[in-house]
């Protein structure tokens, strides 16, 4: 009689129980799936802070556009004219009480012709005496004080002892008033502030521009870091 055939077993899979080999395939492609959704994720919030960022410094961020470009151009060879100014004097009577500061006659001033803007520093020069041919005469003492706002400038001089104090108000144009928000010229804190969040926003806007180059073109940022590395040890070694 022939010897019986050996038989070869094979393992057979149970019913709802898979291979070692396909659970690990399974579990590696969900990681898969589960990094590329992250990623898609963080992209589409990146696209959202990129464009509401944008839309929030657009309106300014036109504005010292413009009022930069003057400002660049305001001398020299490609000279831009922002407008004459109008200029305006007056002699102004002082109220019963008088002053006794030059910072006391700007905040009436302010009140009484509704001046916009911040007074600046006072120049108070004592009385003293000076020379008249060969005479020798009592100058009384003499305050000055200027007003600066984003659409005007106003200049107050008033000597101790005068019933009046002489104002000239320079009313700029309308160029002159933009280029005067540019500088922040006369405004109060919070402008400043707000001129601070536009700052913010370009800032904003170049990083998370950065950043969904480099995770859209990750190719390409490794050639460009390669590259850039490249020249600045070039600049480096040749500097040395």
């Amino acid at each position: 009689m022939n010897a019986p055939e050996s038989i070869e077993l094979k393992p057979v899979a149970r019913a709802g129980v898979m291979p070692a080999g396909v659970q690990q395939l399974d579990a590696d492609e969900l990681a898969a799936r589960r990094q590329r959704s992250r990623r898609a994720n963080f992209i589409k919030w990146l696209r959202k802070v990129h464009g509401w960022v944008g839309l929030w410094g657009a309106v300014l961020g036109l504005l010292f556009g413009v009022t930069g470009f003057l400002l660049n151009h305001r001398a020299g060879p490609l000279k831009v004219s922002s407008g004459e100014p109008q200029v305006e004097q007056l002699q102004i009577a002082l109220p019963e009480k008088g002053f006794k500061s030059p910072g006391d006659m700007a905040h009436w001033l302010k009140d009484e012709l509704h001046i916009d803007g911040k007074p600046g520093r006072a120049r108070r020069e004592a009385a003293h005496p000076v020379a008249w041919g060969d005479q020798s005469a009592m100058q009384p003492e003499f305050w000055q004080i200027g007003i600066a706002g984003p659409g005007q400038n106003v200049q107050a001089e008033y000597w101790v002892g005068n019933g009046f104090v002489s104002v000239k108000r320079t009313q700029n144009s309308f160029l002159g008033t933009m280029n005067n928000l540019h500088k922040g010229v006369g405004l109060s804190v919070g402008w400043v502030l707000l001129i601070d969040t536009i700052a913010g926003s370009l800032i904003l806007l170049s990083l998370t521009g950065v950043l969904l180059w480099t995770e859209l073109n990750k190719r390409r940022t490794v050639g460009v870091v390669l590259v850039g590395g490249s020249i600045v040890a070039a600049v480096v070694c040749g500097l040395m």
